[in-house]
């Protein structure tokens, strides 16, 4: 056995098969008392029950929180203001549900005393990073438990097997070992047979979406209005964020609409496959960046590109408290102080997409744009541009031909 290291040690808890086995296994190798931490980050399960199971497996307490409103508006607006998708895919569901819970480990760490906290992240896996890093950012003093990366069971189905050995529920089977993370912004499924990258993921699989064949023939349009970079109703019905993006999520997902299938890059430096839903992720995103297109100038436009990569490598990274988040996030909310207005979005088997917009802030002059009656571009100002726009390159090919290097050589 283990030597006791903590006296007293707060786990994040999901009531998963990571964490239903993690309980009893600290008890037996470490020795010390321990507290259980959930945050309801609309995963749409009965926590009461998650709490019970907790105290049945050898909590001694067990805290449960609700999340929702808070993740909504603290790390999704944020996210959708950036347009910050992962390697131009991934919505950062759980990458942005993890400094929230983890902030909250802590802060429930600090309520009981404990000296350490645990997670039942994998030693090759991102949410480990995320856990210890928001730690060790927020309460560097604090002990880290990660028995995944030590402890003997080193597969699924040996953790299947030491749960059922000692009678604990657990969520899944040998038959389907899937790892399943939800929450109100999308779902991760990983695992099992879909570690073939040529295998299609299997029909059960699937938590939030129904498959596009099975869905509803023709379509349903909807409006969605966004004040200042965040969605606030839809078809003219203010909603809070939370009722939004559940509504959004059983329409879209009801069109199989936000289904991902990626490999990605890995913290740890390995390529993984993940296969994600995200049906009001996908229409949100989608509205928002349509709105980008009109209402901000193409040099803003094109720099927030960039800046929605860096930002989402810093909630995928786990770096969401460090100083460049902050920085970042200036700059974003400076941009979206005139993303208001509204995105129609089609929705049908499979697809969305966009079928009008309009702003008060919008940049698009018909007037200019136009091919017709009421063209107001002057035409003869566009000589005098050419002239400037290409003079640098024609001063390089004038220069080279001079010293006998003639582009037309090359």
């Amino acid at each position: 056995m283990t030597s006791p290291r903590f006296k007293k040690v707060v786990c994040a808890y999901s009531g998963g098969l990571d964490t239903s086995v993690m309980i009893p296994w600290l008890k037996e190798n470490y020795g010390c008392e321990i507290i259980t931490y959930t945050g309801d980050l609309g995963q749409g399960e009965d926590l009461s029950g998650v709490k019970a199971k907790a105290l049945r497996t050898g909590a001694s307490d067990a805290v449960v929180d609700d999340l929702q409103d808070r993740f909504v508006q603290e790390f999704i607006w944020p996210a959708v203001k950036a347009s910050a998708l992962y390697e131009g895919q991934y919505p950062l569901h759980t990458a942005l549900g993890r400094p929230l819970l983890a902030r909250r480990l802590v802060e429930v760490a600090r309520d009981f005393g404990a000296d350490a906290i645990a997670h039942g992240c994998t030693g090759k896996g991102n949410d480990q990073v995320r856990f210890e890093v928001t730690s060790n950012s927020l309460a560097p003093d604090l002990g880290v438990v990660a028995p995944l990366r030590t402890w003997e069971l080193l597969t699924r189905e040996m953790e299947v097997d030491y749960a059922v050995e000692r009678g604990i529920e657990i969520p899944i089977t040998r038959e389907k070992p899937y790892s399943i993370d939800k929450n109100l912004w999308g779902c991760a499924i990983e695992c099992g047979e879909m570690e073939d990258l040529w295998n299609e993921p299997p029909a059960d699989a699937w938590q939030m979406t129904k498959d596009p064949s099975d869905a509803p023939r023709g379509s349903v349009e909807i409006t969605l209005s966004f004040e200042k970079g965040v969605p606030v109703a839809i078809d003219g019905v203010a909603l809070s964020g939370v009722k939004l993006i559940q509504q959004l999520n059983e329409l879209a997902g009801h069109y199989g609409v936000g289904r991902i299938d990626m490999v990605e890059n890995r913290v740890v430096g390995l390529k993984s496959r993940e296969v994600y839903e995200a049906p009001a992720a996908t229409l949100i995103h989608m509205g928002h960046i349509e709105l980008e297109r009109i209402c901000l100038d193409r040099a803003t436009f094109n720099y927030k590109q960039k800046v929605a990569q860096d930002f989402a490598n810093i909630i995928y990274n786990g770096t969401w408290y460090g100083p460049l988040r902050d920085c970042l996030q200036s700059f974003v909310e400076r941009a979206n102080i005139h993303l208001t207005g509204e995105v129609r979005i089609r929705v049908s088997a499979g697809l969305a997409r966009i079928t009008g917009r309009r702003s008060p802030f919008s940049l698009y002059d018909e007037g200019l744009a136009t091919y017709s009656d009421g063209d107001t571009f002057k035409r003869e100002h566009a000589e005098g541009f050419m002239e400037l726009y290409g003079l640098p390159y024609k001063t390089v090919a004038a220069v080279r031909r001079a010293s006998g290097d003639d582009p037309l050589n090359d």
